[in-house]
């Protein structure tokens, strides 16, 4: 349902976001209660009273389950705002740098084959590991342990394409490729648990889309700085000195990983409640990874996961990888992740539009994934039937960006494949954000995603390593894209419009033993 917009929507909208709510409180609590002020005012007196109480005794709880007597500096480490952007910026350096290798086509190569075998290892490594075992393994020890097992594989990644560019040794870069498939599972396991459940129900939208802006900011900067240093080159590979640089920059991200907060210290209301019904011992971690997965509204979101990374072997490979030149590939990487920026921002800000309930904003941004897809991928099948005869006249990697007429129309396609990509993982972790307010239970979510993002990803790598056709590339990932926005939409369209208490305590309305140990015990 849809009501007017109020001058008081408009004013929580805006100022409950990153920027007011992350440098002071005022603007949080000014907002919550204009937003309270909203609600109450069709309701009966004495029932408006209890809601006023019940609201201020849950942010007393938050405060006194953060830090009761904390300094000004550590309410500001533990603000839900807070976390968010340190863990925008720490993916910056880290799958943002990973992402602008990848962008150029082939991680640089000439010979796209090595990198796309290390791809299917890295994502066959995520599938096996990101579910069943960094989903409990975050449970028991938090995400900042979890951050820094595996932070430092980016590193390793990157170093061992230097090394393939002096040896050829392309059994260390699928090696290295498989090791940082596992230590990706403990990364993007700990980020979409913080910004699926660090924030309010409200502000989830935007928490993604700050999040895609400055993760994808890293694989902009990157594929830039490529860009220029490439920018001579005849060679068809990136430089030492690329690789060099993007690998100082992964291991300064993954120190910076000492900074995550557990949850238990986030000053937010609803995720202290959703932790209260977590369980820590092994029997407990793995009965909440059961009830979760085997929601059906859980299987239906499966497909949609499966073909969050698909494409991108058929767009970087074949779209980017055979149609430009060394230095335009690297340009056109920077243009796709700046295009994940904006459509990061537009589907975080349709995701929290305060006009509507959160039910109806599920609605909205599935038709938003459905329209723009079939244009995108309409788009995409003129582009190849033109690229093939191309090839066949025998011309490959051989487009500037200065040559206009020749280039626009490919480099726009590009830019919008980019702008897609947002579009389908914001709506993603959007929608797992409505299924918990739990760190744990997000966790064992964001796996699930993670796991069959991966077998997706991997299946399409291993079609490209096999040189399957662009053709049956492209038809591949249009159709599977389509299928599986039409099998989530039973999802969608049962979005509730709160996530409650009594449904993180055991989604069937079992109450489950609370433990005493938390996360903070392990991490202390």
């Amino acid at each position: 349902m849809s009501h007017q917009p109020t001058p008081g929507d408009w004013e929580h909208f805006c100022s409950s976001g990153p920027v007011y709510g992350w440098t002071v409180g005022l603007y949080d609590t000014l907002t919550d209660h204009i937003k309270m002020s909203h609600e109450m005012k069709e309701m009966p007196a004495g029932e408006a009273q209890r809601v006023v109480d019940t609201h201020d005794e849950e942010q007393r709880e938050a405060q006194d389950l953060g830090q009761p007597h904390s300094s000004k500096l550590v309410r500001f480490y533990a603000h839900p705002w807070t976390q968010i952007l340190l863990i925008s910026f720490i993916c910056f350096c880290l799958p943002g740098m990973y992402n602008a290798l990848g962008g150029l086509g082939g991680s640089g190569q000439v010979d796209p084959t090595v990198a796309a075998n290390a791809t299917v290892a890295l994502l066959s490594t995520t599938a096996a590991t990101a579910l069943f075992f960094v989903g409990p393994i975050f449970s028991w020890v938090g995400p900042r342990i979890c951050f820094l097992i595996g932070g430092w594989t980016y590193a390793l990644y990157s170093g061992s394409l230097l090394y393939f560019n002096h040896h050829d040794n392309g059994a260390f870069v699928i090696g290295s490729g498989a090791i940082l498939g596992i230590g990706a599972s403990f990364i993007w396991i700990v980020q979409g648990a913080i910004m699926t459940t660090y924030v309010e129900e409200s502000q989830k939208g935007r928490a993604i889309a700050i999040f895609w802006i400055i993760f994808n900011f890293g694989g902009g900067i990157g594929s830039l700085a490529s860009f220029g240093l490439n920018y001579n080159s005849k060679s068809g590979t990136v430089t030492d000195s690329t690789y060099i640089a993007l690998m100082v920059i992964m291991l300064f991200g993954w120190l910076l990983g000492i900074f995550i907060c557990s949850p238990s210290r986030i000053r937010l209301a609803q995720l202290h409640k959703a932790v209260e019904t977590e369980k820590h011992s092994i029997q407990g971690t793995v009965m909440i990874a059961i009830k979760t997965i085997s929601k059906w509204r859980v299987a239906c979101m499966l497909p949609l996961f499966f073909c969050a990374n698909i494409f991108y072997s058929y767009q970087q490979n074949n779209v980017n990888g055979m149609t430009f030149n060394i230095r335009t590939r690297s340009l056109n990487g920077a243009l796709y992740w700046m295009a994940q920026m904006l459509g990061g921002l537009f589907i975080g800000l349709i995701l929290d539009m305060p006009w509507f309930n959160r039910s109806m904003r599920a609605r909205i941004g599935w038709l938003v994934l459905f329209v723009t897809g079939m244009a995108i991928w309409g788009g995409g099948y003129a582009f190849q039937k033109w690229e093939n005869a191309r090839l066949a006249a025998g011309h490959k990697q051989d487009i500037d960006y200065h040559q206009g007429s020749l280039s626009t129309g490919p480099i726009f396609l590009y830019i919008f494949y980019g702008c897609y990509d947002a579009l389908w993982q914001g709506f993603a972790y959007w929608l797992i954000g409505t299924e918990s307010n739990s760190t744990a239970r997000a966790a064992v979510l964001v796996g699930a995603y993670k796991t069959f993002q991966s077998t997706g990803g991997a299946m399409a790598w291993r079609v490209n390593a096999l040189h399957a056709s662009a053709f049956t590339q492209l038809g591949m990932n249009w159709g599977l894209c389509i299928g599986s926005l039409l099998i989530v939409l039973p999802s969608v369209w049962t979005v509730a419009d709160h996530t409650t208490v009594e449904a993180e305590a055991g989604y069937d309305g079992e109450k489950e033993e609370v433990h005493a140990k938390t996360v903070d015990e392990v991490e202390a």
